[in-house]
C-alpha cells in the first residue's frame, strides 16, 4: 500500500506534508514551519507521529521542530552537512543513505542550490518527492547560497525520477511562478492550460502543492532550460544547459 499524504497549509504559504503507513501506524513529517497545524492534522486522524525530516535550515521550514518534538517525541533527521544550523538531530543523513517509514523506503537527494546541504526525500513505492525550495510547482528556489550550475544539477537530478512522481515542494508560489513562465514560454500548450488551472484552483482557495513531475517537465521553465527552444528565445542558442538555466534564475529575480 502506498503512503498516504496529507498537504499541511502552514504560515502564510509555506507547506508540511505528513505521510502514514497504514500497515504499521507509523508517520512522519516533512519540515516543520510551525507545530500547531501538525498536531490538529494529527489528532484529526489519530496518528502519532514518529519522525520529522528536514530539508534544510531556513527559519520557515524548522521554526516549529523544538514544540512539534516535545508533543510528540518524535525523533529527528536531516542532513549531517547542515547539523551545525538544523535543530538537534538523532539522525544525521547523508546524500544516498536511506530513511524508513513503515514499509516504505525514502532515499536522500541532495539537492544543493537555494542552500548548501538542502536534501529532497524520494519515496519511489509511492511515488512521491518532498523537495521543499528546490524544485517548486512550476519554479524553483531562489540561490541563496548555491550557484546555478549547482542548482541546475540538482534540478537535473530531480527531473531523472518517474515522471508520475507527486513533486510535494515547500510554498504556495504557483501562481507568480506561472506568470514567469507565462512570460518565457507563452506558446506553450500546456502550459496556457496550467496558468488556467492554477487561477481556478487558486479562486477556490485549493492547493497547487504538490504538482505531478509530469507537468512541471512540460510546463516549468527551469527544468526546460537545456531545450533548444528555450535556449533560442533566451538568446543564448549556444549556451550550455546551465548557463541558461543560470539566466532565467536571474530572469525570475527580476520579474
Amino acid at each position: 500500500m502506498p503512503l498516504d499524504l496529507v498537504t499541511i497549509p502552514c504560515l502564510t504559504d509555506n507547506y508540511a506534508f505528513l505521510i502514514h503507513d497504514a500497515a504499521s501506524g507509523d508517520t512522519a513529517v516533512i519540515d516543520v514551519p510551525e507545530a500547531a497545524p501538525i498536531l490538529a492534522a494529527l489528532r484529526q486522524r489519530g496518528w502519532a507521529l514518529s519522525q520529522i525530516l528536514l530539508t534544510h535550515h531556513h527559519a520557515d521550514h524548522i521554526q516549529g521542530v523544538a514544540d512539534l518534538r516535545a508533543a510528540t517525541g518524535a525523533r529527528v533527521a536531516g542532513n549531517a552537512a547542515d547539523a551545525h544550523r538544523l535543530p538537534p538531530l538523532d539522525l544525521a543523513l547523508h546524500e544516498g543513505q536511506t530513511v524508513q517509514v513503515g514499509n516504505e523506503t525514502g532515499t536522500v537527494i541532495d539537492v544543493s542550490g537555494h542552500t548548501i546541504g538542502h536534501v529532497a526525500f524520494h519515496f519511489p513505492a509511492s511515488a512521491l518527492v518532498f523537495t521543499a525550495d528546490s524544485l517548486m510547482a512550476c519554479g524553483c528556489g531562489r540561490l541563496f547560497e548555491g550557484t546555478g550550475p549547482q542548482m541546475w544539477t540538482s534540478l537535473s537530478k530531480l527531473a531523472r525520477l518517474p515522471p508520475e512522481t507527486l513533486v510535494c515542494s515547500g510554498h504556495e508560489y504557483t501562481a507568480s511562478n506561472a506568470r514567469f513562465a507565462l512570460s518565457l514560454d507563452p506558446d506553450n500548450p500546456a502550459l496556457v492550460a496550467r496558468v488556467a488551472q492554477i487561477a481556478q484552483a487558486r479562486q477556490k482557495g485549493q492547493p497547487t502543492v504538490p504538482s505531478r513531475l509530469s507537468d512541471e517537465l512540460a510546463t516549468n521553465p527551469f527544468l526546460r532550460a537545456g531545450l533548444a527552444q528555450m535556449k533560442a528565445r533566451l538568446g543564448l542558442s549556444d549556451a550550455s544547459d546551465a548557463a541558461a538555466f543560470t539566466e532565467i534564475r536571474a530572469r525570475k529575480d527580476r520579474f
